[in-house]
Formats: C-alpha cells, structure tokens, sequence
C-alpha cells in the first residue's frame, strides 16, 4: 500500500551535484531545516560508505524487479517497473576470484544459506545466480571486492531485497570493459527489461513519439518525465511500451523533482490528453526542489504538459492511466550521458536525511 503521508514519500531522484545547483531552491520558510541540509548535501553512489544502502520501494509500489551490479562502481541498483528504488553499496569477486558480468536469474533463494565450498561460511539471505556458487548474499563490505566471486550486500540491504524479490527475477551484472555504459554506469532508468533485455535508445536517437502496448498488454504503469532530457517515458509491467519527445516551448516551468500518484476519482474537467475524457485525480509529493505548495497535483491537468506530446500519443497515454499510476517528473536528466561527466551520479534521497540510510 502506498503510504499517505508525504513526509514518508520526501523521495528525490537526482543525477548531478552541478545541476542541483541550477535548480530553484525551494522557501526556506516552507521546509524544515533538516529538509533543506539534505537537498544541500545530495550524496551519489561514490560518497556512500562501505555497507551504505539507500531504499524506497515506495517509489514504484509493484511491479518486476531488476537488479543492476556495477563492478566499476562497486554498487548495486534495484529497478521495479523501470524505475529505481534502491542502491547499495557491494564488495564482489577479488582479483583471481573475479565476479562474472552478464544476464542472470534468480535460481534459488535461502535465508540461512551455508557455503557448500568455504568451511560452512555463512550466507544470510543468499540469492543464488549460478550453480557453481555465485550468488548476492549479505556479508562485510570493507570498501573493495574481496569476495570469492559472490556479490556482498549490507545485511539489512539484503533481508529487504530478500523480501521483494522471487525466483527467475533477472540481476545484470556488468563491468565498463564488457558491457554499454548504460549498463556499467546506471541511472534513474532502468538500462535493461525485467527480462534482461536493452531498452530501445533513449539519447537523442529517437526524434519521434513512438507506442506499442502490446509489448506489455498489463501490468502496473509508471511515467517518467525528464524535462533535462526533454522526454517521457512509459513503463508498464518494467517495459517502456512507449516513449516521446517533448516540446521545449510547451514545457512548464518546474524546477525540482515531484512524485504524482493517480487517484480513483475524476473531476468534470475534460482532461487535455483526450477532451473527449474526464480529468483524473492526482496527488502529488514534492521530492526535490519543490514544497508542497508548489508540487501541483494539476501538472497534468494544465495545458503545458500534454500540449507537449503529440496529440494521438497524450489519447494513447490517457488510455492506459489506471488508480495507482505513478508520475515523476524532474527537472533532472534520466540517463546519465557519461561516467566521464563526474558530477553525473544517480541518487537516491530521503527527508528527513538519514531516514533510511542505513550502514551495516
């Protein structure tokens, strides 16, 4: 279940610590101090320490799970409905015990999992990937792969991931030297399907609107908007069945990130994606940049966003908005262009800070 109150949902998906800096700050009068010191000490996944881990399921309530392993980066992002709810920092393979990159399932789950090849080791909440022993597991993170090949998670990180996932969900492993950037450098996009697969390009490739629902015919919706990138997406059951370009000129002004949860009711407004429909019911939760005051559950009810889709897209996308479709929209890029770019880090924050980072 979602929760209600928006305090528990001060949620932020943000990419660099320059552009933070362009972005609109937000009263002073209208957030807690505590709210305005996290915004303005945004950590990436490089300043987190060994056994550091981020989690908010709440960002994409349901939907399949993914897992993405950076071995450059010695970090892990969890992925539901193409959208990412969780990072952590890992320890993997040491030199000569080297973790495998490449596509993975989840073969077997064992909360008090014991080493069949190393003296009974302990394996709490170990996710099995191969049968010749590699697997995710908690276990001690001094900072550097010193694993026997096994991906190490924070214990209390791996008793939730523990708790989401199941049998057959995908985790990718990928290093820089054999696998995209997209892959090897992950960001607020899932880079692959909950099958593993590359998402369709998303970097200026595609100039056209494009749709195509039955790649994913159900499952839970989520839109992501990214004014930087000047695109939205939509992901369904973690497919992007569709994606457009925006109009600059229709684009309203909005600095921050806001998360925007659709309700069961409608107004007698006729919605401007499809005038020949009524206006759903949204609530919004500012995340980054934004009080609530100035999080406006009407984003899509004004004009300025969908005069910046195509017509026959926005009917489209009204067609499969259902209660529970959840919205983000921000200021920030979606993917990050490059691992060279060194202020492009996703990250993952909360308010009050500290609330749900936890060390282990």
């Amino acid at each position: 279940m979602f929760p209600h109150r928006p305090t528990t949902l001060m949620l932020a998906l943000a990419l660099a610590l320059p552009l933070l800096a362009h972005a609109a700050p937000p009263p002073s009068a209208a957030r807690p101090a505590a709210a305005a010191a996290a915004t303005a000490e945004v950590r990436g996944p490089t300043d987190l320490k060994p056994g550091e881990y981020l989690w908010h399921p709440e960002i994409s309530p349901t939907g399949p799970i993914v897992l993405v392993v950076s071995l450059d980066e010695q970090r892990a992002y969890v992925y539901r409905n193409g959208i990412a709810i969780g990072l952590t920092t890992i320890s993997s393979g040491k030199a000569g015990h080297e973790t495998p990159t490449g596509v993975f399932t989840i073969l077997q789950k064992d909360k008090d999992h014991k080493s069949n090849l190393y003296n009974s080791a302990p394996m709490p909440y170990m996710q099995r990937l191969t049968w010749d022993g590699i697997a995710l597991h908690g276990g001690s993170l001094p900072g550097h792969p010193a694993s026997h090949g096994c991906v190490r998670l924070p214990q209390a990180f791996a008793q939730k991931l523990f708790s989401e996932t199941q049998r057959g969900d995908t985790v990718v492993v990928a290093d820089a030297k054999s696998s995209p950037m997209t892959l090897a450098y992950p960001s607020v996009l899932a880079p692959v399907n909950a099958r593993g697969q590359a998402l369709p390009e998303t970097e200026g490739a595609a100039t056209q609107a494009w749709w195509n629902d039955s790649a994913a015919p159900a499952g839970q919706v989520g839109i992501l908007v990214s004014l930087h990138d000047q695109r939205l997406y939509v992901l369904r059951d973690g497919v992007m069945i569709g994606e457009s370009p925006l109009k600059a000129d229709a684009l309203p002004a909005f600095q921050g990130t806001t998360l925007f949860v659709m309700g069961q009711g409608y107004s007698d407004t006729p919605s401007p994606l499809d005038a020949n429909q009524r206006l759903h019911q949204w609530t919004a939760y500012p995340l980054l940049g934004q009080d609530r005051a100035q999080a406006t559950p009407d984003l899509l009810a004004t004009p300025s966003l969908p005069m910046a889709l195509p017509a026959d897209f926005a009917r489209q996308l009204y067609q499969v908005l259902v209660p529970g479709t959840t919205l983000l929209v921000t200021s920030l890029p979606a993917v990050r262009p490059s691992p060279a770019e060194s202020g492009m880090q996703p990250v993952l924050e909360s308010e009050p800070p500290g609330s749900t980072l936890k060390g282990n």
